[in-house]
């Protein structure tokens, strides 16, 4: 057959139902396809044929399909990958009838060869066509790449080389600076680096200073502290606030008691005065009581001498 896509991988988003996933391409053996589930955290697990998956469609041009025999949940990715074996099975033996099936299949092969180390080269960190660098190489052992970073050297080439710079101390005026170099300014606590080798001049802070464009500043140590302190003066009203409020509820129940009270005390005069009425009524009816009987006895008084 004739090779006409470069296409030798696929990805799928699980959601925890589907469990077949087809691929486009052709492959010899089963074993041809890798497997990889990829967690929401970028965990990746390669599976294995028959344990977790089973394959249809070898030997197939247009592919077939890779059934999971646990579908992948959301949050993950499934990678299906063609990694041909780099191998070569042909042994043609002279004089024999040419076999032009198996020949063609090796080409097949080779062609999915070249198609694997394509997609494995592009996702490599490389040049572009029109790149100026001369030497990639570099020569540092395990011991001396210990702790270091990648870096370009003065001429744009691959370097081996220190971390983020060599730490000098609190800056100074008069000081000769190279590149890489990282000062603190004490008047604010930030730290820079030097991006322009020079002799430093003038007084601090850098950020005013003539030479500012020599420097990058790397920790701004005066925001934070200014971020600080806004938080820490919200914190602070937020309490004060917080403290009002609790002081108005506890004035506020204060104030509903003493009206209950006056209410209370309202009622029991109310009461008292109720009182008092009746007790006036009853020494009024009392009185006309006895006037009555006062005269009752006159009358009868009366009578009695008139009779006697």
């Amino acid at each position: 057959m004739t090779v006409s896509s470069a296409t030798n991988k696929v990805s799928y988003n699980g959601n925890g139902s589907q469990t077949v996933f087809a691929y486009g391409f052709k492959i010899f053996d089963e074993d041809d396809l890798t497997v990889i589930i990829r967690n929401a955290s970028g965990g990746e697990t390669t599976k294995t044929i028959t344990t977790h998956y089973t394959v249809s469609g070898v030997g197939v041009a247009s592919g077939g399909n890779v059934t999971m025999g646990t579908a992948p949940a959301s949050g993950e990715s499934l990678t299906i990958i063609r990694e041909q074996p780099l191998t070569q099975g042909l042994d043609l033996v002279p004089n024999d009838p040419f076999p032009a099936t198996l020949v063609e299949d090796t080409l097949d092969k080779i062609t999915f060869m070249v198609h694997q180390h394509e997609e494995t080269l592009n996702r490599t960190i490389k040049g572009s066509k029109t790149t100026t660098i001369t030497d990639p190489s570099f020569t540092e052992d395990a011991t001396a790449r210990a702790n270091k970073v990648f870096a370009f050297d003065a001429s744009g080439n691959i370097d081996i080389t220190q971390e983020l710079g060599t730490l000098q101390g609190n800056w100074a005026a008069g000081r000769t600076y190279g590149v890489r170099d990282l000062v603190k300014d004490t008047s604010n606590n930030n730290f820079y680096i030097c991006i322009t080798a020079h002799t430093s001049s003038g007084s601090q802070p850098i950020k005013t200073n003539t030479d500012v464009a020599k420097w990058t500043l790397i920790i701004d140590t005066e925001a934070a502290t200014t971020a600080q302190t806004a938080a820490e003066t919200a914190k602070t009203a937020a309490e004060t606030a917080q403290t009002a409020a609790e002081t108005a509820s506890t004035n506020s129940s204060t104030s509903a008691t003493a009206a209950a009270t006056s209410a209370t005390a309202s009622a029991t005069s109310a009461t008292a005065s109720a009182a008092s009425a009746t007790a006036a009524a009853a020494s009024a009816t009392a009185a006309a009581a006895s006037e009555a009987a006062s005269d009752a006895v006159a009358q009868a008084t009366v009578y009695s001498v008139a009779l006697g």
